[in-house]
C-alpha cells in the first residue's frame, strides 16, 4: 500500500520572517506548505507490514516553496530559503488544568 493513504493532503500558507541575503533588510513572506495529517484509521486492504508502517507515521509539513523575491523595491533578488524543510506535527493532546510551560519537565 503506498504511504499516501495514510495521509490527507491540503496546502497551507504561513508568513515568516526572513532577511535578505543582498540588503539584509528583514521582511515577512508568505510561504506555502504541504501538510500531511495522519488519517484517524488505516485504510482497507491493508496487511501486518502496512498495519506497522501505519502505527509508525506521524503528521508532517513538506515546503513547496524554494525560492521567494525579496521585497525591499531596490533590491527585488530572488534567494532560497535553506533550512529545515520538513515539519513535524505533534500529534499529541494540549495539558489542562495546572499546566504551566515554564516549569513543564523539571519536576
Amino acid at each position: 500500500m503506498d504511504e499516501r493513504n495514510f495521509y490527507s493532503e491540503r496546502q497551507d500558507t504561513k508568513e515568516l520572517k526572513l532577511v535578505c541575503p543582498h540588503c539584509k533588510q528583514e521582511n515577512s513572506y508568505p510561504i506555502r506548505w504541504m501538510v500531511r495529517t495522519k488519517k484517524a484509521s488505516l485504510p482497507r486492504g491493508a496487511g501486518d507490514e502496512d498495519r506497522k508502517r501505519f502505527a509508525n507515521a506521524r503528521s508532517y509539513m513538506v515546503r513547496v516553496d524554494e525560492m521567494v523575491a525579496c521585497r525591499n523595491i531596490r533590491c527585488r533578488k530572488r534567494f532560497e530559503l535553506t533550512g529545515q524543510s520538513v515539519v513535524l506535527v505533534s500529534d499529541a493532546p494540549i495539558p489542562q488544568g495546572d499546566f504551566d510551560p515554564d516549569t513543564f519537565g523539571n519536576r
